[in-house]
């Protein structure tokens, strides 16, 4: 599934700067109208070659969520340590460090 919805979510993701991160939630906040749980199916109903920076969506306690029988997610974590990210002892990204929110409000295209 695609459409307008999964778009605006890629538009806003498209906007995370390298080596900052948002979360799920933020992002289904941001655009409304859907659940971060709807932000996670957005992400993973991407195909190779578009030009979203899906690692930057974590979950809220600062998280790689589980995806991809672990391959995913190791290389999620391989793609934020390599914009700078570190992580903590315990697995989590210190979100005062790296969270990032737009600074203008955010417009849904309909």
């Amino acid at each position: 599934m695609s459409g307008p919805l999964y778009e605006t979510i890629y538009r806003l993701v498209r906007q995370v700067p390298p080596g900052r991160v948002i979360t799920y939630g933020q992002v289904a906040k941001i655009v409304g109208g859907c659940s971060a749980r709807m932000v996670g199916y957005a992400m993973a109903a991407l195909q190779p070659g578009m030009d979203v920076p899906w690692q930057r969506v974590i979950n809220a306690k600062g998280r790689i969520s589980p995806h991809g029988f672990g391959y995913g997610s190791a290389m999620q974590r391989q793609l934020l340590e390599e914009e700078g990210i570190i992580f903590q002892p315990d697995n989590s990204i210190d979100m005062d460090a790296y969270s990032w929110l737009p600074a203008n409000s955010f417009r849904r295209e309909e």
